[in-house]
């Protein structure tokens, strides 16, 4: 019978484990829950076959360590036995002989070193006289398997040979031999043999035994070699290996006239065992969870030589039985024949119900799998199939984020969506230094028009009051024309630089914007080579403007526009609203503004056109009107073919209701 209280085996240390899923793939119990990309073993689901500490290459998962319990075992006043499993020719190749390593143990505190290869004799004797029922039954000696089937397949119980496996065999032995108050402590490959039974009082790994030899600086120098305790094994010590058990009893696996079959790992015993639960196999079952047990999880695994390790057992088992005293082997074994093997078997049932086919679709939707040919089954997530993984996800073992095309598209929306956000924040950021740039230029600008414009003013009107009193046919006349003419100018130029400056006052009126773009295109002249277009996507067309003022802003877009159109073109005009705004395109097909100009255009007099044929006050002053309209104007253009058609966009966004209405 198993632990009263089953140990928790197998854990993971939380700061190595590396999100790779390894551990899922290889649990044939699916005993391993992610939490935020974390592989947690959930106890009361694990089998201890320890397949996750074997494959993980980063080392977060362990086993527990019982070492220190043994060594306060061997510090009593109690005698110890240690219980040596068959398989440790395998692990401890490098001694050329075995009795090193039993010095070894004994020179830790052991009373006595034992085989459990003579519990396996023992065992194989039994389950070949089980046969004789000409029933099918599994295996009992692998603990993980016997968990598996406890917790996942328990209807199978009945199928369980009812004997006690080599390791209890072998305590049930020593007990007899020396006494019930004799402590036994099992040195073997596996884990799970840690949770197996109440009759051994401690369970050690190879992996362990090592650890305790390096504490205690114990070393095959000045070792004196030394034999097992008897009774010693026979055919058992074969039993480590795959078939082992066939071996022992001489039994054959052939399917056609044969009694057992023999599966090992974690995928084809779980292939037996379905095979034997749907009736279409009806042989008995030796059933290994790993790779027989030289390959255990408590071995050394760097070593994954299996053949290796198999051959070393091979000619240990040889070397064995070439010197065994058979009449002494047969006497011991009559002594303890008619010993209790019996084994009982625990209903544990933690089987979870499958979730309906609605739920695993919806599931399977949310990562990206639509339909069929969407199912990749790549087992990137530990799991064979996506359908496999959805299951997980509602039981609560699984992660939508474990499906790694699901990832990988969701990372690449990420980045496109993080790459808009980029060039937006840049066009923002942009965007801000050319205002706080045009606001000092504002500030400038308005501070040199309101001291201009009062001696401005005053040149003016005398300026006026003598072309009254002045003869008009005298040179003197024609002299204060031209004073006044370009008083009027830089009067002009005066308020310019207060619009661009927005110091002007704006008049609201409610308009058709539409009426607003005819009017303004009335007013310039359009070549013939040039084609308009006026389009729109308007649910209301109503908003309030100054309607001067931004026929001013729309007709001096599109005569720059037409200018930049020299061999022709088209202009397009569209305007669209939303609830709150309105945005104007104005865009040209011309050959576009230099990228060294784009952050210049808006300032007063920068201008791209010839010497005399521009101020350039007519983009400072449209972007004044459209700052005092508490809207916003950008621009994009582009000069290269090679990157698309050429031209230039003017993009105006304006709030429909102004502050006062």
């Amino acid at each position: 019978m198993s632990k009263a209280v089953r140990k928790e085996l197998v854990y993971t240390i939380p700061n190595r484990c590396r999100v790779c899923y390894t551990c899922v793939r290889e649990c044939p119990a699916k005993a391993i829950q992610i939490i935020n990309g974390q592989a947690q073993v959930i106890n009361k689901r694990c089998i201890g076959c320890g397949n996750c500490v074997r494959v993980c290459s980063q080392h977060a998962k362990a086993f527990i360590r019982l070492t220190t319990e043994v060594d306060q075992l061997l510090s009593s006043d109690k005698k110890v036995v240690a219980m040596v499993a068959p398989s440790f020719p395998a692990e401890f190749n490098e001694f050329t002989d075995y009795k090193i390593l039993i010095g070894m143990i004994r020179a830790l505190g052991f009373d006595y070193v034992c085989e459990v290869a003579f519990g396996a004799d023992l065992v194989s004797k039994e389950f070949n006289n089980l046969l004789k029922n000409n029933k099918p039954y599994i295996s009992s000696d692998c603990p993980a398997i016997v968990f598996y089937i406890e917790q996942y397949h328990p209807n199978l119980i009945k199928y369980l040979a009812p004997i006690a496996s080599p390791m209890v065999a072998t305590a049930r032995v020593m007990k007899q031999k020396y006494g019930e108050d004799i402590e036994t402590v099992f040195i073997g490959p596996c884990v799970a043999k840690k949770a197996e039974s109440d009759e051994t009082s401690e369970e050690l790994t190879f992996i362990e035994l090592r650890e305790m030899f390096e504490s205690h600086n114990i070393t095959p120098e000045g070792i004196t070699p030394s034999d097992f305790d008897p009774p010693y094994a026979g055919k058992g010590a074969i039993f480590p290996v795959s078939r082992g058990l066939l071996q022992t009893i001489d039994a054959t696996e052939d399917v056609y006239d044969g009694r057992i079959i023999a599966a090992e790992g974690r995928q084809n015993f779980k292939e037996a065992i379905k095979e034997f639960e749907n009736g279409i196999i009806h042989h008995s079952l030796e059933l290994l969870c790993c790779e027989a047990c030289i390959m255990g999880p408590g071995t050394n695994t760097k070593d994954t030589n299996k053949y290796a390790r198999r051959i070393k057992v091979n000619e240990y088992v040889k070397e064995k039985l070439a010197n065994l005293n058979h009449k002494q082997w047969e006497k011991e074994i009559k002594t303890y024949e008619t010993l209790d093997m019996r084994q009982s078997f625990s209903h544990m049932d933690r089987r979870i119900d499958i979730p309906t086919e609605e739920e695993i679709n919806e599931v399977l939707i949310s990562i990206g799998k639509k339909s069929e040919k969407d199912h990749l089954n790549c087992g990137a997530c530990g799991y064979v199939t996506c359908r496999e993984h959805a299951i997980a996800i509602i039981q609560g073992f699984a992660e939508t984020e474990m499906c790694l095309p699901y990832s990988i598209e969701k990372l690449h929306m990420s980045l496109t969506d993080l790459k808009v956000s980029n060039d937006k924040l840049n066009s923002a950021r942009e965007a801000l230094r050319q205002q706080e740039k045009l606001a000092h230029m504002g500030q400038l600008s308005a501070g040199i028009a309101h001291e201009l414009n009062n001696p401005l003013g005053v040149i003016i009107m005398y300026a006026n009051i003598l072309l009254d009193e002045c003869d008009k046919d005298s040179d003197l006349y024609s002299d204060l024309k031209l004073i006044s003419e370009q008083s009027d100018r830089c009067k002009s130029i005066v308020g310019g630089l207060l619009n661009f400056a927005r110091k002007n006052q704006v008049k609201f009126d409610h308009i058709n914007i539409l009426e607003l773009i005819n009017k303004s295109l009335s007013s310039i002249i359009i070549k013939k080579d040039i084609s308009i277009s006026i389009k729109h996507k308007l649910n209301n067309p109503y908003a309030w403007v100054d309607i001067e003022q931004m026929i001013q802003v729309i007709s001096n877009l599109s005569k720059n526009a037409i200018e930049a159109m020299p061999d022709g073109g088209c202009l397009t005009l569209y305007v669209e609203d939303k609830e709150e705004t309105i945005i104007f395109e104005i865009s040209d097909t011309g050959k576009g503004i230099k990228k060294e100009h784009l952050d210049k255009i808006f300032e007063p007099f920068f201008t791209t056109k010839g010497l005399g044929k521009g101020t350039g006050l007519g983009l400072a002053t449209i972007y004044g009107i459209v700052k005092m309209h508490k809207g916003q104007i950008a621009v994009k253009s582009n000069t290269e073919p090679s990157k698309g058609p050429t031209g230039t966009i003017f993009t105006i966004t304006i709030p429909r209701k102004h502050t006062n209405e």
